[in-house]
């Protein structure tokens, strides 16, 4: 597939064919290109939690999504995705990696960064997935650990203190699913959002 076309064709899939698994080569090429992300020094301060077994998938609903709350629906296609890869990032590796000779903050202030990058990086390896996903027929959907819901994640899986989740990724073979309502907002004009030049 074109480029252009997978650009084209990436989507938020809320609903999932629960028959068709991924295939192994193909999981390994989602992160495979996930590594291919950049990262602020080359820290790569990312680690990625792959559920692929219906017990381990079954945890992760029970352990990070919360109960009721009129979700249910959404929650409903999500949980039948075959393949959950949940992206961490690791704030430590940074300030590790800047306070190295060739960057000089020995100090490993985070005050010196802009932005986290832990966060921004690890986006740009999530989305890296996303658009393999497309590429590879598949569908995904990027969403978000509640912060009430994180300390029984780290729990129920082991997750280091020093890995943070930045959300989950659904990946599967689509099945019919329901737009977002979100999307009657439409999609904002090149005009409204870029400037050239000078912003005013």
């Amino acid at each position: 597939m074109e480029f252009a076309e997978v650009v084209r064709r990436r989507r938020m899939v809320r609903n999932y064919d629960p028959d068709r698994p991924v295939p192994p080569e193909v999981v390994d090429r989602l992160l495979a290109h996930a590594l291919r992300a950049p990262s602020a020094g080359f820290a790569q301060g990312w680690g990625f939690l792959v559920l692929e077994e219906p017990a381990d998938r079954a945890l992760f609903w029970s352990a990070a999504t919360p109960d009721g709350g009129g979700r249910e629906r959404w929650l409903t296609g999500m949980r039948r995705a075959p393949l959950i890869v949940v992206p961490h990032a690791n704030r430590d590796a940074y300030l590790d990696r800047y306070a190295e000779p060739d960057k000089g903050w020995a100090d490993r202030a985070e005050e010196r960064w802009p932005v986290p990058y832990w966060y921004v990086d690890t986006g740009f390896a999530a989305l890296m997935m996303l658009l393999t996903a497309v590429d590879e027929g598949l569908g995904a959907c990027f969403f978000g650990i509640p912060p009430q819901r994180t300390g029984a994640y780290r729990e129920a899986f082991g997750v280091p203190p020093e890995l943070h989740p930045i959300g989950a990724i659904t990946i599967g073979y689509r099945a019919v699913d329901h737009r977002s309502p979100s999307l009657r907002r439409g999609r904002r004009p090149v005009q409204d959002v870029v400037r050239r030049g000078r912003w005013s």
